[in-house]
């Protein structure tokens, strides 16, 4: 189960940042982006970025395993919520099947690392 949901997180992953890693090297890592296009999906998509890179500055406690969920859950969060946005906007048949998957795939990963945080992250 585990794999589908990578594989699928990473083919989002790539389908969502390769656009913009085109024309900007450092987009998607956290560097603002000056896109060319202020379409309704470009800004809810730069918003998305910027709130899931805000949320996983996080205050490190050394312990490896806790920090890894700690960062994760806003970084899955930021791809349901990318995936979100092309529900919204986009049109592609595929795409939108894969933005429900990751959505659900995502969501599901999310609940497990909160339950395993709430057990381990004294």
């Amino acid at each position: 189960m585990y794999a589908k949901t990578l594989s699928a997180a990473c083919l989002a992953a790539l389908i969502f940042t390769l656009p913009a890693t085109a024309q900007d090297p450092h987009a998607g890592h956290g560097a603002a982006t000056t896109s060319a296009s202020t379409s309704p999906s470009t800004q809810e998509f730069e918003a998305a970025n910027a709130r899931m890179h805000k949320d996983m500055a996080i205050a490190y406690t050394g312990k490896a395993d806790v920090d890894f969920v700690r960062s994760m859950i806003p970084h899955h969060q930021g791809a349901i919520d990318m995936a979100r946005i092309e529900l919204k906007h986009g049109k592609n048949p595929e795409i939108r099947r894969l933005a429900e998957e990751v959505i659900r795939a995502q969501e599901a990963e999310i609940a497990m690392m909160r339950d395993w945080l709430a057990k381990n992250a004294h």
